[in-house]
């Protein structure tokens, strides 16, 4: 499985405005809304579904990333966004750092497999400290796609 696979350029933002962990997960699905990747009626779910999650446990896993993410019987594949704070966000973080690169995945109700194995390869992907700050240094969405296309490739 590879990034690129269920990542589209329509769902990355260089540029969140968002300041807050509520805010940051909203802005991300309000992006998937506006770029017809998931249905408006779904919006408030998704976020609730998002949001439930993060009450469990912060989905920040340090060193400046946080990867948010439900399962939702509204959607039907597995759905990503990545958006990148210059500012940075607090996100509750193991480290207590700021999140700067948010890594959201929506995954089907009925599939635990896909989910995990999105997660696993988010995770890897983001392990390496030059992909995190080359990936913070990015101007566009095309930028972002082109760089997440070379890393998957390189890690295979």
């Amino acid at each position: 499985m590879k990034i690129s696979d269920f990542l589209r350029k329509e769902a990355v933002s260089t540029d969140l405005k968002s300041e807050t962990k509520v805010d940051v997960i909203s802005e991300m699905v309000t992006m998937l809304v506006e770029n017809g990747i998931i249905e408006k009626k779904n919006k408030n779910k998704i976020v609730e579904g998002l949001m439930a999650r993060e009450a469990l446990g912060s989905t920040a896993i340090g060193q400046g990333i946080a990867i948010p993410h439900t399962k939702s019987d509204t959607v039907s594949g597995l759905i990503s966004a990545l958006a990148i704070s210059k500012k940075g966000v607090n996100f509750d973080s193991l480290d207590g750092e700021p999140a700067h690169i948010f890594f959201l995945l929506i995954a089907p109700s009925d599939s635990a497999g896909p989910h995990l194995k999105a997660l696993a390869r988010v995770s890897r992907l983001l392990k390496d400290k030059f992909f995190r700050d080359s990936l913070k240094n990015t101007k566009t969405a095309k930028d972002v796609m082109d760089l997440v296309s070379q890393e998957d490739s390189r890690i295979g």
